[in-house]
């Protein structure tokens, strides 16, 4: 039975594709979990309309987060923070707290998912941050400074 993902599902495919499964498992298991659709024509030309959208969409976040990336490599951004005698930083410094400085000092808004730090920073500094969006890369740099 031909069924249409509307979720990724590892080792059968990813969401918006068209599988061919056997009946049982589609009609038992994909279907009433709302995994899967039958493959009608219509429900096929949906799904086809947003893989495009999908297709189109990374293409647009991938040449906004590029743009984003160049204006905050050109920004100098400054995080204050408050310190204990060892320089170190009594509350880590996050995504979350990345992003609102990007947003307040370079008047750029990151996706809540673009930035990829391995752990917070916990130390006064200038620190290299990572950030993607569907499958673009990029760097800016963050200064942390005691208060």
């Amino acid at each position: 039975m031909k069924v249409i993902l509307l979720k990724d599902i590892k080792g059968i495919g990813r969401k918006h594709e068209t599988v061919d499964m056997a009946d049982g498992h589609a009609l038992n298991y994909l279907i009433p979990k709302h995994f899967a659709v039958s493959a009608t024509p219509t429900a096929q030309k949906e799904a086809e309309l947003r893989r495009k959208q999908v297709v189109d969409r990374s293409a647009l976040d991938a040449a906004l987060l590029a743009q984003n990336v160049a204006a905050l490599v050109e920004a100098r951004i400054v995080i204050k923070a408050k310190v204990n005698e060892k320089n170190h930083l009594y509350d880590a410094i996050g995504e979350n707290e990345i992003r609102q400085a990007a947003k307040e000092q370079a008047h750029v808004d990151l996706s809540d998912d673009a930035i990829k730090l391995e752990k917070p920073f916990k130390e006064c500094g200038t620190f290299e941050v990572p950030v993607a969006v569907a499958g673009a890369f990029g760097k800016f740099s963050i200064t942390i400074e005691a208060e």
